[in-house]
């Protein structure tokens, strides 16, 4: 049978080896067009720059926390230390507290000698803190403040705002923004809940209002 008469007889709708390499060959990416290659490489183009910029964030994200946790080793990482300092310097002020009325009145010479040593000494040693980072807080004069302030007693006073810190037991310190030890104090009690405001300044209750 000849290949002519075999086509002839091949049935409706069912390819012939020869229609089947052509069409096969019209779907491939090459016979596509240039249109879909075009499409196929911006979509790996938007897939790469996806990943690189996923990449640049997380980079940036752990240089930030590298700085932060080299910054608080050093600012931080004498807290132990200086805490301990500051008992040595509790005690010179001790000292030279329970002193004080005899230098005004002695006239040794030897002895105010080492009264003047002993407060250089204290004078040192908090300069040397504060030169890592170790600053004094007093606040008397100032609103009570529970992050840095630890109330003691309590002063009635109906001349000051309430939480007025009155007195100081005994002074606290911060390390860098971070408390080292809460300041011991008194706070005012039966004044005003909020402080006067100040001249010129706004009614807060207006405010409030408006």
């Amino acid at each position: 049978m000849t290949n002519e008469a075999q086509e002839n007889d091949m049935p409706e709708g069912v390819l012939n080896p020869d229609e089947a390499k052509d069409t096969a060959a019209e779907q491939t990416p090459e016979a596509a067009g240039p249109d879909a290659e075009v499409a196929r490489l911006a979509a790996e183009n938007e897939e790469l720059k996806d990943r690189y910029l996923r990449l640049a964030a997380e980079m940036e994200n752990l240089r930030r926390r590298t700085a932060r946790d080299v910054h608080d080793a050093r600012s931080y990482s004498i807290a132990g230390f200086a805490r301990d300092m500051l008992q040595v310097s509790d005690n010179l002020r001790r000292a030279l507290d329970s002193v004080a009325n005899h230098v005004a009145a002695s006239d040794d010479t030897d002895f105010k000698t080492l009264v003047e040593g002993v407060e250089l000494t204290e004078r040192s040693m908090l300069a040397a803190l504060e030169r890592h980072g170790v600053k004094k807080i007093d606040p008397k004069g100032e609103r009570f403040d529970p992050n840095f302030h630890q109330a003691m007693f309590e002063i009635p006073n109906p001349a000051v705002p309430n939480n007025t810190v009155l007195e100081v037991v005994q002074p606290g310190y911060v390390i860098g923004e971070r408390m080292l030890r809460p300041a011991m104090v008194g706070v005012s009690k039966g004044g005003p809940k909020e402080p006067a405001p100040e001249p010129g300044a706004p009614n807060a209750q207006s405010e409030k209002d408006a």
